[in-house]
């Protein structure tokens, strides 16, 4: 198992997974948003463009998949965006469930020179104040998914950029 697992994360499919895993995640928090009408809050935006940011280390590491430094170095800021991921989701679920004094502005916190809450104010525009999330399935809310989600993200990115890094 341990080495199909190996296979797949040398191939264009682990990048594929990427690239997919994170444009589901949009989709549905854009569903969430639009369609269910519960709006994001600054973590949620920020939840969004560490997601953005797999996205586009996945289209990249795609290109790039034959040049094996430029795959472990792709795969190590892949890393970089699983600990930042999981840092906003942790946040989220902690002020969910009071485990910690906090709240949010309105404000995205963006700064000017990358302001995409102004840019793409449909995609990254704060809605709402941080405090809670909505249910996704099963009694799971959106901050607890998330933070399963980032956790998995990490372990994956963790062992993809040690299996890169291992010559074959």
């Amino acid at each position: 198992m341990l080495n199909t697992f190996t296979c797949f994360v040398r191939s264009q499919w682990y990048w594929l997974a990427m690239i997919l895993t994170g444009l589901a995640m949009e989709g549905i928090a854009l569903y969430f948003q639009y369609g269910l009408d519960y709006g994001p809050c600054v973590l949620c935006i920020h939840v969004r463009i560490w997601v953005m940011a797999f996205i586009l280390l996945g289209v990249v590491g795609l290109l790039c998949r034959n040049s094996r430094p430029l795959s472990i170095f792709i795969s190590a800021l892949t890393v970089i965006a699983a600990i930042g991921l999981s840092e906003r989701s942790w946040m989220t679920f902690a002020i969910e469930r009071n485990l910690i004094e906090g709240s949010c502005t309105m404000g995205a916190g963006l700064p000017d020179w990358f302001a995409l809450d102004q840019w793409f104010p449909s995609i990254f525009e704060p809605w709402e104040l941080c405090g809670w999330t909505p249910e996704l399935l099963f009694g799971i809310t959106m901050a607890e998914g998330l933070l399963l989600a980032s956790g998995l993200a990490i372990l994956t990115t963790i062992f993809t950029t040690v299996t890169l890094i291992r010559k074959s």
